[in-house]
């Protein structure tokens, strides 16, 4: 009989769990204090537990960390930790910066997406990343008690994996868990509105929509989730929330030469954003092997954002990290696979 793992259970689950094994329901409490808190691997380190009750932890189930199988570091001190699942790869990135340490987290092995720009969706989809998987990349890597915030924008599409998105987001800022502010967190999606109804409803994270293109016929030759989930509808229901207090929304948009750095894109992103609090960020891509695309040039990208800013959308370039490792999204898995298959 497999082993129960206890990484990403609630207080709740965990008093059950107690209870399921004949100890005292309080033992709960003190297992979710030994993992989120103190961040404990081994159930010998559990001390305020007797040595019985830690027997049958043992017997039944397992913590549920495991290490990085991989780490590459950029000149810049950006670093991608690949972590194995079943016979796959996973990616997550820390970026290290002078006032904060941010963590880029997978929700996914590979992604249905299949954006054209993106090597994660030429992965494909493999499985869902259970909230121990999500939560792993967190609590394992040396960095995680140096982490000041994280970002959903690894492999994977977040709201194609709600519900255990939401589990490790309920994790991360409960008192029982991390207890972190919401403002420390920020969610990535492509617009897939049914999870993002919920996640607007149930948390108070910081929202970020892979935007890329404002023109929908233009966006699904490069997105096919336009198809399904138009942007006009995914601005339409983010418009249905505040976002004038500390709650953010931003809007992700990787600038490719001649594809969607033109007039008509401003026109079409000031028409489409009027009225909406929100930030744009441009970002430099990052050239993918077999994607027919190019990065727009900075002098361009920089004309680009001055115009935005101009007619009152707040536009910002992202700071580009970690080029010389693979840094853009599953560049490193997809490397990783082919290395072990013999490609």
């Amino acid at each position: 009989m497999d082993k129960t793992i206890l990484l990403g259970k609630t207080t709740e689950e965990l008093k059950q769990l107690a209870i399921s094994l004949a100890m005292p329901s309080f033992v709960g409490k003190q297992l979710a204090d030994w993992l989120y808190k103190k961040k404990v691997t081994e159930f010998d380190q559990m001390t305020n537990l007797s040595l019985a009750n830690r027997q049958k932890l043992k017997e039944h189930c397992i913590i549920g960390f495991s290490s990085p199988s991989d780490c590459q570091t950029s000149v810049d001190g950006t670093k991608k930790y690949l972590f194995k699942v079943g016979d796959h790869y996973i990616e997550s990135v820390f970026i290290p910066e002078t006032d904060r340490a941010t963590l880029c987290v997978s929700t996914q092995v590979g992604c249905k997406m299949n954006c054209l720009f993106c090597a994660t969706g030429k992965q494909g989809f493999s499985a869902q990343l259970t909230t121990s998987q999500i939560l792993n990349q967190i609590f394992s890597i040396p960095e995680s008690d140096q982490l000041t915030n994280v970002v959903f924008m690894g492999m994977g599409e977040p709201f194609d994996n709600t519900d255990n998105v939401l589990r490790t987001l309920d994790v991360l800022t409960s008192d029982y868990g991390l207890a972190w502010s919401p403002k420390r967190i920020t969610v990535s999606t492509v617009g897939l509105i049914p999870g993002l109804k919920r996640f607007l409803s149930e948390s108070k994270c910081h929202l970020a929509v892979s935007l890329h293109n404002p023109i929908a016929d233009e966006r699904r030759e490069i997105m096919p989730a336009q198809k399904a989930f138009p942007i006009e509808s995914v601005i339409e229901e983010i418009k249905r929330y505040d976002f004038s207090g500390q709650r953010r929304v931003s809007f992700e948009y990787t600038m490719f030469k001649g594809v969607n750095d033109q007039p008509r894109h401003i026109n079409a992103l000031v028409s489409m954003l009027d009225g909406l609090e929100c930030r744009v960020n441009l970002i430099r891509f990052h050239t993918v092997p077999d994607i027919q695309l190019e990065g727009t040039p900075m002098e361009k990208m920089i004309a680009f954002r001055d115009e935005l800013n101009k007619r009152g959308i707040t536009a910002t370039i992202r700071k580009s990290r970690g080029e010389d490792i693979f840094a853009a999204c599953g560049l490193l898995s997809t490397k990783k696979l082919e290395k072990s298959s013999g490609r």
